[in-house]
């Protein structure tokens, strides 16, 4: 492959693998409704992020009835047979519910998620996943069974109202089930968290404008028509009223006068299990005086049981249940059978259509506010005509549970409006049709002075210009496959999905370097070693970056000729990253996830064959002790803080702080390993440290910078080098990275 074609390669949209012509659609759908499954059926693989009542099970259907082949359909246990008299209302004919692959017959089977194992799923063409959100849990066994199911299946379709209630990360259990990238992948990509090995990702500043659009490419978002730019005309939700009711607990906890609120998980379950009378009693008034359909949300079995037993009427529905009984008495209730049903958000919170209902009571809450949410999305929905009312009662001694759910909401409401601001835009211009916004513009320019050049561009593009077998030595610092750290161009090394792809990237300046090089002299890069988290690889503990940059100079043809490590204060950096092998308190916990501190490395390669230009010292120049402070396999005195000032380099998105090549290692190189007047190549060059030590010391430079703010600063840097005279801007501890 060539680099261009390399570079071409590393765009993260995903490509479309639909059909090519779609056909006329359903003339039953809204405009939008329409739009989006054409949208999909063009992608192939795709995911709908529609809110309650936005037509996700029409739309489904509809994409389900194009697709060559047989489909599918994962849904809860009673959406499935809702999915298929939905199917007979749009007039989608071949559609059936089933148990098992030898009993379906027609094109487009429906079946709940927990009879997957009892189909070949081989024999289909396409999948849908309907409430997809169950794929939220990344490490969880319904999650990998079905993206190892369907990681062959052509034809993917994932939708559900609530794809990321409570973080972004959780997008990726969506994006791997997709094809699009793997939910590590992702995180590599785009996201980075701040020090700590457990601690969670955040989406990184240079990423977020290619996150969105990477995103729109396999999703779409909306939560009602207009955000699409469509008539919002039958959309328009009910009013809706909360009533809260919190009810005195009558026995007071052991030890304690009074009661006292529940602050733990297990202190809210004691406190549910002590106020269930009073709760149930305080419910069961309020139902019994009031006509017309309820269901009741509760979380206890015990909660059920005694809520059914004391309100006229009330049907219950538990986990024990077999599925055909939880079947029919949901069918039951939606139809007017039942009046009061009795059940938990996790039995038949997600996915059913119950405009007839118009209200509903929680009997206490979980911690889940998706659960919460969605439950209330049952009644309070599109079509539905009377307002709804929420009735949530709760105890004195509960502690702030309501509370905790209402700040989840706002969360979440904050969350989808942001993603919605992002999405929405590049949402419309995929659904009809317009050309995908360009990536960052690649710009070139170059600036000299007396023994400097500097080039703004792809290193990799300086390198393959360079004459063969000019260059005396190079010196640098690589990105450390923090990947999105410095920019957001495609041709930044670090912008790659995974370490293979950064390896290949890194490959193509290797091999120019080798030409470039005089033959027996070096290069040495700047490097250490990286930490793993349990989110992002599985495990805590250490990658060798280190290694593989000596196995990808070896393979080009370097000889390893040398290293030397460079002492870091494992204070500081337990400190800065609170990284929990550095934590003293690990010590008396578990001393086995302890560990030292991560130290830098100088590791120095050297081309074959004869130096034609011998690097030679005087005894004046390099008196003994020198050189076996030089010679030291590791070096203790290196200043941290002794840097170029990069203040003025900083934009507001990069996520690190500036890390220059500490002064005095790129001092201790040229002066070990070059000549005066020799030629230093820096591909990496930053704000210009490795040129400005060189031309102090009398040497040539030669340097490459991919970043516009960086490289304007490193003219400024390399301008003043000679006009210093080894006066230095420290840079200040709090601002220093890795």
């Amino acid at each position: 492959m060539s680099y261009a074609d390399f570079i071409a390669a590393k765009s993260l949209r995903d490509p479309s693998t639909g059909l090519d012509v779609v056909p006329d659609l359903n003339a039953d759908l809204f405009p939008f409704q329409a739009d989006i499954v054409r949208w999909a059926l063009r992608r192939g693989r795709a995911a709908i992020f529609a809110d309650c009542g936005m037509g996700k099970t029409p739309m489904q259907l509809e994409w389900a009835r194009h697709i060559p082949g047989r489909v599918l359909i994962l849904a809860p246990l009673a959406v499935s047979a809702q999915t298929v008299r939905e199917a007979a209302k749009f007039h989608i004919a071949d559609v059936e519910y089933a148990r098992s692959g030898d009993k379906a017959k027609a094109r487009i089977v429906v079946t709940n998620y927990e009879m997957l194992p009892h189909f070949d799923v081989g024999e289909f063409a396409g999948i849908v996943l309907d409430e997809s959100s169950i794929l939220k849990a990344y490490d969880g066994k319904t999650r990998t069974e079905i993206i190892e199911a369907f990681g062959q299946t052509p034809f993917r379709l994932a939708c559900t109202a609530t794809p990321a209630p409570n973080d972004y990360m959780e997008l990726g259990n969506h994006a791997e089930f997709l094809g699009t990238l793997t939910r590590t992948e992702m995180l590599s990509t785009y996201f980075v968290h701040d020090g700590g090995e457990t601690q969670k990702w955040r989406l990184k500043g240079h990423a977020q404008q290619d996150f969105w659009r990477w995103l729109c490419s396999w999703a779409v978002m909306i939560r009602k028509p207009s955000d699409l730019g469509y008539d919002d005309a039958g959309f328009a939700l009910p009013p809706i009223k909360y009533h809260e009711r919190v009810v005195h607990a009558q026995h007071q906890q052991d030890g304690y006068l009074f009661a006292m609120p529940a602050s733990s998980l297990q202190e809210r379950l004691a406190a549910r299990r002590d106020t269930l009378d009073e709760r149930v009693a305080e419910t069961a008034k309020t139902i019994n005086a009031t006509p017309g359909p309820w269901v009741v949300w509760c979380n206890l079995n015990a909660e059920s049981e005694a809520l059914t037993a004391a309100i006229d009427g009330a049907v219950e529905i538990r986990g024990s249940d077999s599925p055909e009984n939880k079947e029919k008495r949901l069918v039951d209730f939606a139809a007017g059978a039942i009046r009061v049903l009795v059940t938990k958000p996790s039995i038949a919170g997600f996915g059913l259509n119950w405009q007839h209902c118009a209200q509903m009571a929680f009997v206490g809450l979980s911690d889940s506010w998706e659960a919460y949410y969605q439950a209330v999305r049952r009644c309070w929905r599109f079509g539905q005509e009377r307002k709804v009312d929420v009735h949530i009662i709760t105890s004195d001694i509960e502690g702030a549970v309501v509370e905790n759910i209402k700040r989840k909401e706002a969360d979440a409401a904050a969350m989808a409006e942001e993603m919605l601001d992002h999405m929405k835009d590049l949402n419309a211009e995929a659904l009809h049709g317009a050309t995908v916004r360009q990536r960052t513009e690649y710009k070139w320019d170059m600036q000299t002075g007396k023994d400097w050049t500097l080039y703004l561009g792809d290193c990799v593009d300086v390198a393959r210009d360079l004459d063969s077998d000019s260059l005396h030595y190079s010196v640098f610092s690589p990105p450390f496959a923090s990947l999105y750290t410095y920019s957001a161009s495609d041709r930044d090394m670090g912008n790659c999905r995974d370490m293979d792809t950064f390896v290949e990237h890194f490959g193509f300046l290797v091999t120019e370097l080798y030409r470039a090089l005089m033959p027996g002299r070096l290069v040495s890069f700047h490097c250490m070693n990286l930490p793993t988290s349990k989110q992002h690889h599985g495990h805590i503990g250490l990658q060798d970056f280190r290694g593989w940059m000596i196995r990808l100079f070896e393979s080009r043809g370097f000889i390893f000729h040398s290293e030397v490590v460079i002492w870091k204060d494992p204070v500081t950096s337990m400190q800065r990253t609170k990284a929990l092998g550095l934590l003293h308190k690990q010590i008396k916990k578990d001393s086995c996830m302890s560990r030292q501190g991560i130290p830098d490395y100088l590791v120095t390669m050297r081309k074959p064959g004869d130096n034609p230009e011998r690097v030679t010292h005087t005894a004046e120049d390099f008196p003994v002790q020198l050189w076996q402070n030089y010679a030291s396999p590791v070096w203790m005195d290196i200043n941290p803080s002794e840097t170029l000032q990069f203040r003025s380099a900083r934009e507001h998105n990069d996520e690190r702080h500036i890390c220059p090549l500490q002064l005095e290692v790129i001092r201790r190189a040229l002066k070990l390993w070059t000549n005066p007047g020799d030629v230093v190549f820096s591909p990496f060059a930053g704000i210009g440290s490795e040129g400005y030590c060189a031309l102090q010391a009398g040497r040539k430079f030669l340097g490459a910078e991919l970043k516009e703010s960086y490289f304007k600063q490193a003219c400024l840097n390399l301008a003043r080098a000679r006009e210093d005279q080894g006066l230095l801007m420290l840079a200040e501890e709090d601002e220093q990275d890795a």
